[in-house]
């Protein structure tokens, strides 16, 4: 058997190339590696691949999100397998794989993405959509892998930011064409699985096998610094969500979010910025 290693060099601090290479080791037959960066034309590449052979992606959930968006609308490979060699794992986590789990399909995850239009351009997503505090943190972690090679530290940029990096807005929200204000909004993301953030478990309710498809938007809002530090913290449980009185949850799937100041945004890790809307749908 053929395998084609799809590997993206940005991933894992850099680090991808050498963990996709342990490869090697795991699979039998003829491995050919492939830098991501480099493929330009995804329909000629599947077109010189054989029903026989197989497509493993190497990365972590912006790998994903890249290779779904880059390939919308072609016929892919019969065979997908992913290796994580991210980071995040947040897509691991919501699928309940361990890290290091050996290659495994992930075709059936492809089908049936919502979207998210933000700043007239649409892209599909397999984890979620992050706006506020969740989108600043994504800001600054790009500024600070652009300096530096060492691992970055997301609860700590969270922190920073609720201590005063980021400042709350406030947002109207339409799901489902009905209406709902917030004032002094946090975080306000949409969610086609549980985690994002690295294990922050923003929607803990949220199938990624939704029958109908829906998404789950969850916004904390209206406390200041201290309640919002005090609450934050539960979120890497998915306890935030028994704060009623400060997070509130909707299901629906069509979900619009307009903030009334230009914020960051996140699609699976990858940074949109100055965003004052979005759109998804299911």
């Amino acid at each position: 058997m053929k395998y084609y290693v799809l590997f993206n060099p940005a991933a894992a601090s850099g680090a991808c190339e050498k963990n996709a290479r342990k490869l090697d080791t795991l699979l039998e037959g003829e491995l050919v590696y492939l830098n991501m960066h480099e493929i330009a034309d995804y329909k000629s590449l599947f077109e010189t691949i054989s029903p026989e052979d197989t497509v493993v992606i190497c990365g972590g959930d912006g790998t994903l999100n890249r290779f779904i968006n880059d390939t919308e609308g072609l016929v892919l490979p019969k065979s997908i397998l992913f290796y994580s060699c991210g980071t995040g794992n947040d897509f691991l986590r919501d699928i309940e794989k361990p890290v290091g789990t050996a290659p495994f399909s992930v075709s059936e995850y492809f089908k049936n993405l919502p979207t998210v239009t933000v700043k007239g351009k649409s892209y599909r997503f397999i984890n979620g959509v992050g706006f506020g505090i969740d989108g600043y943190c994504c800001e600054v972690g790009d500024k600070l892998r652009a300096t530096s090679d060492k691992p970055v530290n997301y609860t700590a940029i969270a922190i920073k930011g609720l201590l005063g990096g980021f400042k709350p807005t406030n947002a109207k929200i339409t799901v489902d064409g009905k209406s709902f204000e917030y004032r002094r909004v946090w975080i306000a993301p949409t969610m086609k699985g549980r985690f994002y953030g690295g294990g922050m478990m923003s929607a803990p309710a949220q199938s990624r096998n939704d029958p109908e498809g829906k998404c789950t938007l969850t916004v904390m809002h209206k406390t200041g610094k201290l309640r919002t530090l005090m609450i934050f913290p539960s979120i890497f449980k998915g306890e935030h969500v028994k704060h009623t009185k400060s997070v509130a949850t909707h299901e629906g799937r069509e979900i619009t979010v307009e903030f009334d100041r230009p914020t960051a945004l996140q699609i699976d890790g990858e940074t949109v910025l100055g965003v004052t809307s979005y759109s998804v749908k299911a």
